[in-house]
């Protein structure tokens, strides 16, 4: 699952990421709020931490932002002030769910694993297709014309990333780091080498090739047929 942490005080954020890392989340940080915006338009996330109180653009307004530009990622919102009325605020404007400072690692993951729970559920965005292929995020299965195609858990990343971004060329440098992470030390000629191995069992099997190479700008699933 990916996290992402937005979060303004330099020791709230290490903290938070070595944690949950530990508890087995890849997390991405930004330390104020323009940033966070950008990031959680741009990547595709499974939560959002987001602090009210942030520099360049406070945790309502990125929230705000965020669903209107229809991204339904579950967000919990973190707060060191003490009051209903932030609390309402929050969920008024597409949160969904408040945690005050200082809290317990325990109740936040409790909070994030009940987030990703819920938004499973709600089955949206757990299935994603192009064309004949078919990739379900619960199950982790990928079929294409009926037929289940066995991937890594890198190469099931790699397509769930083009796969949610169908038509549109995403870089080498955008797939590692959403795929790898954005600190994670490698060549991005390794992009080149997955999406090799994604093809030979996506696209070589198959009459029509669904993900393509876009010259100079990287690489886009898409129905030939679209």
């Amino acid at each position: 699952m990916r996290i992402l942490v937005v979060e303004d005080e330099l020791n709230i954020v290490e903290y938070l990421k070595m944690s949950l890392e530990a508890e087995g989340f890849h997390v991405d940080t930004a330390t104020d709020g323009n940033t966070g915006l950008e990031m959680a338009l741009t990547n595709s996330y499974d939560a959002i931490t987001l602090d009210i109180m942030l520099p360049g653009m406070n945790g309502y307004n990125v929230c705000k932002h965020l669903r209107e530009a229809q991204i339904s990622t579950p967000i919990l919102m973190l707060t060191a002030k003490d009051g209903e009325y932030d609390e309402a605020d929050a969920f008024d404007i597409g949160a969904d769910d408040f945690l005050r400072k200082p809290f317990s690692l325990v109740v936040l993951v409790a909070r994030l694993r009940s987030l990703l729970r819920r938004g499973s559920s709600s089955g949206q965005g757990s299935v994603l297709q192009v064309a004949d292929l078919v990739l379900n995020t619960s199950t982790k299965t990928v079929m294409r014309s009926g037929q289940e195609l066995s991937l890594t858990p890198r190469e099931f990343s790699l397509l769930e990333y083009l796969m949610h971004n169908e038509g549109k060329p995403l870089s080498k440098t955008q797939l590692l780091e959403h795929v790898w992470g954005l600190d994670f030390a490698a060549d991005e000629n390794i992009v080149e080498v997955y999406i090799g191995y994604v093809r030979k069992k996506v696209d070589s099997p198959f009459d029509q090739p669904l993900i393509h190479t876009v010259r100079g700008m990287g690489y886009k699933i898409q129905d030939a047929k679209g």
